[in-house]
């Protein structure tokens, strides 16, 4: 379109462009058979980035919610094995404590019967026309006090019997014996008793503790369960 200016000297002013201009015409392309490309490329590009987000959005909310879920529950699987752990390590301090105590009385009530092991020993070897005059310690915690553990004791042992034949004898089953080692004969000399003549002898032995095949014993966690 061609403008005159009928006022000489005056400016003309330029008319903008409003941005706006020539809108609906465009939107009509799009709806009639004439439709630009590069619209119609520019609004499938938007259709699928919106759709695209979408998808990003619902599949991400979808996960978030499962990895919640799954989360609550290893955190309450975490807590129960926690607390069986802890039960667990209750349960063997107190196992380790109660082996213990019962380690401390076996050792006690080995030393306690070293005496009632000796006696029975000698007195179940001694053979007939033979007797005693004396059993003593002579080293050892049987020595001192009883119950210290300061090795085996040694035992003297001084007697009396009318038959040779039964001190050799006596000898042989003290040798024989699973609770008593080292046994040494010290002295055998004849002496007159009355009308008759004895021998009198003396005999030195280590008390041993016995094979496990020889003791039988059943054990205090097994009595237990029992009763």
């Amino acid at each position: 379109m061609i403008t005159i200016n009928l006022r000489p000297g005056a400016k003309r002013t330029a008319k903008r462009a409003s941005p706006f201009e020539g809108l609906g015409e465009r939107f009509k392309s799009l709806g009639s058979g004439e439709r630009d490309p590069w619209q119609v490329a520019a609004a499938a590009v938007w259709a699928l980035v919106v759709l695209g987000l979408g998808f990003f959005f619902l599949s991400t909310s979808a996960q978030a919610r499962s990895v919640s879920t799954e989360l609550e529950d290893a955190r309450v699987e975490h807590q129960r094995y926690q607390a069986f752990l802890n039960e667990k390590r209750a349960e063997e301090r107190a196992r380790d404590s109660i082996l213990a105590q019962i380690g401390t009385i076996s050792a006690v009530d080995r030393e306690r019967y070293v005496w009632a092991h000796i006696l029975d020993e000698v007195g179940s070897s001694l053979p007939e026309g033979t007797w005693l005059t004396e059993i003593a310690a002579i080293g050892g915690s049987a020595a001192s006090v009883p119950g210290l553990n300061d090795g085996p004791p040694s035992i003297r042992i001084a007697g009396r019997t009318a038959d040779l034949a039964n001190y050799t004898a006596f000898l042989r089953r003290l040798e024989a014996s699973p609770w008593l080692e080292n046994v040494l004969p010290l002295q055998a000399a004849a002496v007159l008793e009355g009308n008759r003549t004895l021998t009198q002898f003396t005999i030195q032995a280590t008390y041993s503790q016995a094979d496990s095949t020889v003791i039988q014993t059943t054990p205090i966690l097994e009595s237990v369960v029992e009763d």
